[in-house]
Formats: structure tokens, sequence, C-alpha cells
């Protein structure tokens, strides 16, 4: 099983772990809210882990242009 994190806005894959090479607390999820975690980590059926971020690419787009945070996948 994988630990991957994707891009919210685009879709993009950004990184991927073996469960087996890192910690939660290596990746930092230990200092996660109950509520941050559920907005950004969720499970796949095949037991993957999904880690949602903003990757730096949609993060610039959505400073230059905010109104794009309004609709509901601006960069795909």
């Amino acid at each position: 099983m994988s630990i991957r994190y994707t891009c919210r806005c685009c879709g993009m894959k950004i990184a991927e772990f073996e469960e087996s090479q890192v910690t939660e607390a290596q990746l930092g999820f230990d200092s996660l809210t109950p509520e941050e975690r559920a907005l950004i980590i969720s499970r796949e059926q095949s037991g993957d882990t999904v880690v949602s971020i903003t990757c730096d690419y949609c993060r610039e787009a959505l400073i230059q242009h905010p109104e794009l945070s309004l609709v509901g996948n601006p960069l795909q």
C-alpha cells in the first residue's frame, strides 16, 4: 500500500511513498487535527492513502486569480 499526494485542483500526482518506508510522524500527520485529517486524507478501496494538497502551479494560479477558488475544479 502507498501514500500518494495529489493536487486537489488539477489532480496531478505530486509524490508517492510506500507506507512501509515512512511513518505518519515523518509526514506530519500526527500534528493535524481530526478535522484537518478528514479534509485532506482519504483511503481508496485498494487501501492506498491519498493526501489532497495544492501543487505549486495551482497555488500560484490561485494567488494570482483568487476568484478561481470559487470554482470546484478550477485548473483541471
